[in-house]
């Protein structure tokens, strides 16, 4: 009988296309970067064939690994479902999605207080787009998700905002209108990239989107690159390599929203729905106060 394939190597498979990405994967799953390559190469050696390629200065799943990903996904459902028919009654498992926006500050709050509430409990964790988490609360494949408003008819309940700002490289310079002007964004579905167009034409350019990505370590390197400008959601300040445009119309917030699952436990809800406001209030202060 062939050696059997290690169970957490396949969840760090999985990880990365639920992430996007190694250093995602990694903060999701709480293991260094290097761990997580490790487990990638373990798995490539047990099957003896390519799982990950370069691609620029990404990588990404090869076709047996898009395949393999699929197969694990399975066996550790499978294996998830076969185990919480045998462990005691009293412990669970909670998956919680965030937006990349989001989980900045916000996760280590919100995981301190699940972890003090639920000690027993196993949290796992997803960072992805709004779309694609709200969606996943709906099949009841995660329990509950921080996203975004802005992406339709609103969910959930609100429990914070984020501040816009239209940012762009350094050197970048606002074109005069009426005239030509690149946006890069997020790839559709996406509420704040029609809100970025619209403002534009508005203000009488022809916006061009000239380089979008599906996560925000994407956009944030085209607009460093100086391929546009981009209006993204921020805590506080800026990150590096980046700075705020001026001369464009303020663009107000964007509202964070708390979904869950329908069957999730009231007391993990009304939990969550506390921390994360506290969070996004202590936020707004630091904000008011001047403190970055």
């Amino acid at each position: 009988m062939a050696d059997p394939l290690d169970l957490t190597h396949l969840r760090t498979l999985v990880a990365i296309a639920d992430t996007g990405g190694f250093r995602r994967a990694a903060d999701a799953l709480h293991l260094s970067q290097p761990t997580i390559s490790q487990h990638i190469r373990l798995l490539e050696r047990r099957l003896k064939r390519s799982l990950v390629e370069k691609d620029g200065r990404s990588s990404r799943f090869t076709a047996d690994g898009e395949r393999l990903v699929v197969e694990a996904r399975k066996l550790l459902t499978a294996h998830d479902e076969m185990l919480a028919r045998f462990l005691p009654s009293d412990l669970r498992r909670i998956t919680v999605g965030s937006t990349e926006h989001a989980a900045d500050g916000l996760l280590p709050e919100l995981l301190g207080m699940l972890r003090a509430a639920y000690p027993d409990v196993y949290l796992h964790f997803r960072i992805d787009r709004s779309t694609t988490l709200t969606e996943s609360v709906g099949k009841g494949a995660l329990d509950l998700a921080v996203v975004l408003g802005g992406n339709g008819d609103p969910v959930g309940v609100e429990v914070g905002e984020l501040g816009l700002r239209w940012v762009a490289g350094p050197g970048w310079l606002l074109p005069r209108q009426p005239g030509p002007i690149s946006l890069v964004a997020f790839e559709e579905p996406c509420g704040l990239r029609r809100r970025a167009v619209h403002k534009l034409t508005e203000l009488g350019y022809e916006v061009s989107v000239t380089a979008e990505s599906g996560n925000l370590d994407g956009v944030l390197a085209a607009a460093k690159a100086g391929l546009g400008i981009a209006l993204l959601p921020f805590h506080s300040a800026v990150p590096s390599g980046i700075g705020e445009v001026m001369g464009l119309p303020a663009m107000g917030s964007v509202d964070v929203r708390l979904v869950t699952r329908r069957g999730l436990g009231a007391d993990i809800e009304t939990s969550a729905v506390e921390a994360i406001t506290a969070h996004y209030r202590s936020v707004a202060g630091r904000r008011l106060r001047g403190v970055a």
